[in-house]
């Protein structure tokens, strides 16, 4: 159990929305085959409602209901017992209405997450013009449907482990990198040391303030049984995949801020740097004329780039989609199966059933 005890609930939470999923992989590498089935069609999207309000009909939620900031949301049903772990699209559109775009969908990655949740993402990429997305690697770098096998890569072997004990699937696993609308959008190995070393920073020195952020929530939590205790416990549910999502998810209310952890007052290369990176090839695609844009990013990244788009393009949130990133309903007893099988993976919408944020 030190393993567990050595990497606090927080920090896991970090290596699964805000840490880059990265590869070291050449264009000449032939491409895997994948057995994956056709993404399903799925339900209208839920809305967001402030907290307290009664659930509605699902439709997309207008800018002035979403919650400021949030690109993540820990859903609950009217007991508050935790259903959903939900990512958002935000759609951005022109501040100057005699404009008709282009349009901009901010796309909340979670790297780590249900097959459904990446199969309607699938899905609903493949209606954009262009789909910029991160990935710390080698420019023309490949990636096969069905992902890449596991390389030495500490970060991507951690992230690997977590879809095995959660039963999730990893993201270069679930998305279909091979869509001729998918544009790679992020920095280089190269330049991402670059960038650090410049900025006076290290892999080292931003994993010790994830650490500390992570260490110093976990004391404030000592009082009342704190993530680390609950997570011990949690590998020792019945239903551990459950349970440890479960404990996992509460970390994500406090997401702002773990971000502000690791930026600080002068940003970093984790997170601005690759934004601006970004969003120079959004410029270049919409000089190409892309109209019709995603960004897909982890969530850690998108409350800067709201603000960024907003100042560098004019660009204004209107409304927001809530999908289900992990189901966190616990399954009828008489459903269960038999301790000798091995239990289903969820086959739920990747729709939100959940108005209510946390």
């Amino acid at each position: 159990m030190r393993c567990h005890k050595a990497m606090p609930p927080v920090l896991i939470i970090l290596l699964i929305c805000c840490v880059p999923v990265s590869i070291a992989r050449t264009p000449d590498q032939p491409p895997e085959q994948s057995t994956d089935q056709p993404p399903e069609q799925s339900t209208d999207p839920a809305p967001h409602k402030p907290p307290g309000q009664p659930r509605e009909p699902a439709a997309d939620a207008p800018a002035d209901e979403q919650e400021e900031g949030r690109f993540l949301r820990l859903a609950r049903d009217d007991e508050g017992s935790p259903v959903a772990l939900e990512a958002a699209i935000v759609h951005c559109v022109p501040r100057d209405c005699g404009k008709a775009g282009p349009t901009v969908d901010l796309v909340s990655a979670v790297h780590v997450a249900e097959k459904s949740y990446y199969r309607e993402l699938n899905r609903l990429f493949a209606t954009y013009d262009a789909v910029l997305f991160e990935l710390v690697a080698p420019e023309g770098t490949q990636i096969p449907q069905g992902g890449v096998r596991p390389t030495g890569n500490p970060v991507s072997m951690l992230q690997n482990a977590m879809t095995d004990v959660m039963e999730l699937e990893f993201q270069l696993e679930g998305i279909d990198y091979t869509a001729d609308n998918f544009v790679h959008a992020d920095m280089s190995p190269e330049q991402f040391a670059e960038s650090m070393r410049r900025r006076g920073e290290s892999v080292f020195q931003v994993f010790l303030r994830m650490l500390g952020y992570a260490m110093a929530r976990q004391a404030q939590d000592s009082g009342g049984g704190g993530g680390d205790f609950r997570l011990l416990l949690a590998l020792f549910d019945k239903n551990r995949s459950l349970a440890i999502k479960r404990v996992l998810a509460e970390q994500f209310e406090d997401l702002e801020g773990s971000l502000n952890a690791i930026e600080g007052p002068e940003g970093s290369t984790l997170i601005s740097e690759r934004n601006k990176v970004a969003l120079g090839v959004l410029r270049e695609q919409i000089a190409a004329g892309k109209q019709k844009l995603a960004i897909f990013y982890g969530a850690g990244h998108m409350s800067d780039f709201e603000q960024r788009l907003g100042d560098d393009f004019g660009l204004a949130p209107v409304s927001t989609r809530w999908l289900i990133a992990w189901d966190l309903k616990a399954e009828p007893t008489s459903e269960r199966p038999k301790p000798s099988g091995k239990a289903p993976r969820s086959t739920s919408t990747p729709e939100s059933p959940a108005n209510v944020a946390p």
